[in-house]
């Protein structure tokens, strides 16, 4: 059987350069809360925030743009991108019908040794969710959440639908976020996470897909809930 590698391992590298750091920096403090959604950047107030200059600073910002977490506004410089339930429905629909397929292509294809990496991302995602009431815990999470999915789908031969698949899952992280700190509903994220795994090792196509919407959906579901004025609140530092 074909396999693909997943995309990405534990951790991330060291940034290289001073756009770099600054990118990663403002893209997490944007995806956790504190640079408020629609929120004006100014580069000229918040360049030392950051420890770099302004060209390097716009540098950064223009980064963003193409991740679209940061909207530029012509002469009138930068802002953070908006949220709503529109956009992230739109975003769940489409990574739902994109997911599903992948994960049926990976079941299908998928080898004794993605088995073995599936096994292992299960294995320490569960561990991370132990640990998910200490402090600190949730940015451990958050990074074996992603490398789990994209375990998953691995095996898929579709390049495209994983890049896709890439950008809507990073799309979706503010929101995802919003639920996890909010928790509009009540959920055992580890038990749906575990009829995940369990169908997918089962090579049972039909139970695996469904277990997949059904999750996607879900926080969706949890985020749709949400008081208006809630979801674009600044979360503290």
């Amino acid at each position: 059987m074909a396999r693909t590698k997943a995309a990405s391992e534990n951790g991330l590298h060291e940034p290289k350069t001073l756009v770099e750091s600054a990118y990663r920096n403002l893209r997490r403090d944007i995806i956790e809360g504190r640079l408020q959604p629609g929120e004006k950047l100014r580069v000229e107030h918040i360049k030392d925030n950051y420890g770099v200059g302004a060209g390097t600073l716009r540098e950064a910002l223009s980064l963003l743009i193409s991740d679209a977490l940061v909207v530029s506004q012509g002469q009138r410089g930068f802002n953070v991108a908006p949220v709503s339930v529109e956009d992230f429905e739109d975003i769940t629909r489409t990574r739902v019908m994109l997911e599903c397929e992948a994960l049926r292509q990976s079941i299908a294809m998928g080898d004794d040794a993605w088995e073995g990496e599936l096994l292992a991302a299960f294995h320490r995602l569960t561990k991370a969710e132990e640990r998910l009431r200490e402090p600190d815990a949730r940015e451990e999470w958050e990074e074996r959440n992603r490398i789990f999915h994209e375990v998953l789908i691995s095996a898929c031969p579709s390049r495209w639908i994983k890049h896709f698949l890439s950008i809507l899952y990073h799309q979706a992280e503010r929101y995802r976020r919003l639920s996890l700190y909010l928790q509009p509903i009540p959920r055992d994220v580890h038990a749906e996470h575990e009829e995940l795994f369990n169908a997918t090792l089962a090579r049972d196509a039909d139970r695996a897909t469904a277990a997949m919407a059904e999750h996607i959906l879900l926080t969706f579901r949890a985020v749709q809930i949400i008081p208006p004025e809630n979801l674009n609140q600044k979360k503290a530092a």
